[in-house]
Parts: structure tokens; sequence; C-alpha cells
């Protein structure tokens, strides 16, 4: 399914009521005390982390640090991404500082990705206008697999096989489109993101080849980045790759842009942990102020609402979803294996 042609009559109000169910059911409130939990337990993992790295020293066993790092690197990015939008504290100052300092910690510019971020919201999904189908290695539709040429079409005939391997680079990508948008001036307060980037990767690099030996610190390093990558697109992922498409001109209303182009992942608790609340996509673009600690109760309201209007409301496991990705990227790509291109 990678087009919608559903035709619904009934628009306007349909979002204002759903709106109106939350505010009353109190989903929209802030949760301080949560995500001071969240916070305090992801600094501490970090500094643990350190402390324990520091004390293993020139040793291959720090490998098993350098994996530990991936997940404290995510939990700490799924914060940053609750406090760019605006989930974390009342005030957009405090949030701002939150995010900044996440992003530091992680090493990405919090502006840069808020920017990209913001525009995946207002147009998911959108052939021409969502930034996370501007993939150079990887086609979602047929059109941008016959648009590829040289290397990356080649890429693309067997993106489905390539699509976690090429995970593993997620996170050097993002360090370098952050560096990039930094040095470009494509964010505000540049200055302050330069420094903190720099901060970032002057002690990450520092502290990692001061305690390591040289060929224990390059393979720490890519331990790290790989699985840290990885986890990252394998948390992103399931949200909407596989799902409709809009093109140039084609307009839905707010409710059915963002259901029907998102995908949830059932899970209890540890789902929940593990993708950072990602896993109700469709609740969250609905939404994207509400909570993480919320999602969960907002996901059955809402996919009532979505049955009552007779509206696709699309989950699945977090293995089925994987499985539909592939599916997806290995179809829009078989026109380029059929012409043998």
């Amino acid at each position: 399914m990678t087009e919608l042609t559903y035709s619904f009559v009934r628009r306007g109000s349909d979002f204002a009521e759903l709106m109106r169910d939350v505010k009353e059911r109190g989903l929209l409130r802030r949760r301080p005390g949560d995500y001071a939990w969240k916070l305090t337990l992801n600094a501490t993992l970090l500094v643990l982390g350190w402390v324990a790295f520091a004390f293993v020293g020139a040793s291959w066993w720090n490998l098993l640090t350098g994996a530990f790092f991936a997940l404290v690197y995510a939990q700490l990015a799924f914060l940053g991404h609750d406090a760019g939008h605006k989930q974390v504290f009342a005030g957009r100052r405090a949030n701002d500082v939150a995010g900044y300092l996440l992003g530091a910690l992680v090493g990405m510019s919090f502006a840069w990705w808020v920017g990209k971020h913001n525009r995946h919201h207002a147009y998911p999904n959108h052939e021409d206008d969502d930034p996370d189908l501007d993939i150079a290695v990887l086609a979602f539709t047929e059109q941008q697999a016959a648009e590829k040429r040289g290397f990356f079409r080649w890429m693309t005939k067997y993106q489905a096989f390539l699509f976690f391997p090429l995970l593993l680079l997620e996170g050097l990508s993002l360090h370098n489109s952050s560096a990039v948008a930094v040095l470009r001036g494509r964010v505000k307060a540049r200055r302050l993101e330069a420094v903190l980037l720099a901060a970032h990767f002057a002690g990450y690099l520092a502290a990692v080849f001061l305690v390591l030996t040289p060929l224990q610190a390059l393979v720490f390093i890519a331990v790290h980045q790989g699985l840290w990558g990885l986890y990252m697109g394998c948390s992103f992922a399931p949200n909407h790759k596989g799902m409709p498409t809009l093109k140039a001109g084609e307009k839905l209303d707010h409710l059915r842009k963002q259901v029907l182009t998102s995908r949830n992942v059932r899970g209890g608790r540890i789902t929940d942990f593990a993708l950072g609340g990602l896993n109700y996509q469709i609740e969250h673009h609905l939404f994207p102020s509400m909570p993480r600690a919320n999602l969960r109760h907002a996901q059955p309201l809402v996919e009532d609402f979505c049955r009552r209007l007779g509206l696709p409301y699309h989950q699945s496991s977090a293995f089925g979803s994987y499985l539909q990705v592939l599916r997806h990227l290995h179809t829009v790509s078989a026109p380029l294996r059929a012409r043998g291109a």
C-alpha cells in the first residue's frame, strides 16, 4: 500500500471532537515527575557507563561498554525528541535548554533536528515535502527508485537486503548532518551549537583514545556508533515506511493525514521503553506535545474513535512492522531488478 486512495466526506469536526475527548481526560497535561525520573535515570546510566569505561581500561571488554552506550545514547535521543515537541516542561525555553543539552550529550544539533522533524510532522510521508523520504541510498516509491542513478541505483535494487546494514551508518549520518547544518549556518544559536558539538566530539574522542589503544579505540567507536545508529533506525523505521504516501496536490485533513500514513507497534511496557514511546506513532502524530507516558492511555481512545469513523487504523507487532518495511522496499525496487538496470 503506497498511495492514499481513501475518500471521506465528513472532515472538519472530527479531530476537534477527538481533541475535546483527549483534553477532558487530561492526557495533554505535563508529567514532570515522570520526566524527572527519566532524566535522572539516563544521566545516572551515562555517568556509570563512563565510570565503568575508565575502570575497565585498555581492554577489549570495553566493547561491551560501547554496546551499553548505544542503548543510553538512544534513550537520551528519545528524551531530546520529547523536549523538541515541548512534552517535558510547560515552557518553551526550558524544553529548548533540555534539548540543547541532550543533543550535546549524543553529538547532535538540536535545532537542525527540530526543524527537520517538524517538517516531517507537517507533511508525513509526502513524496515531495517529507524530509524523511529524501534519503539518497533508499527509495520509498517506484518513482524515487526510477530516478536513482549510478551507485545509488544499484543500492536501490537490493535495498531490502541492505536496509539493516545501512542502519549501522545512521549514527554517523546524524553526526554529519548536524555538523554540516551548524557549519553552514542553517540553525538558530549557531555559535552555541558549534561549541556544544565541538565539546562533545573533543571530550568523546579524548576519553576513548586516552583510555584505549588506538586499535581498540577505533573498534569501540565502530561498535558504539554502529549499534546506536542501528537502534535509532530500528526505532524510527516502523513508523511510516511502507505506509501510504501523498503526492503533490493531494491533501487530507489533520486526522486522516496523520492516521493513514502512520503505523503503531503493539507491545507492553518493554516495547514502550525500547522504542521511546514512538510505538504509539499514530497518537504521537495526532498530539505531538502529549507527554510520552500518556500515549498508551490515548491509544485505545484513538483506535476506537477511528473505528467509529471507519478510518483504517494500522498497528503491527515489531517483527511484523519490519517485515512490512522490507517487503515494501523490495516491491518498489522490483522494476529496477526486472530491467536489470
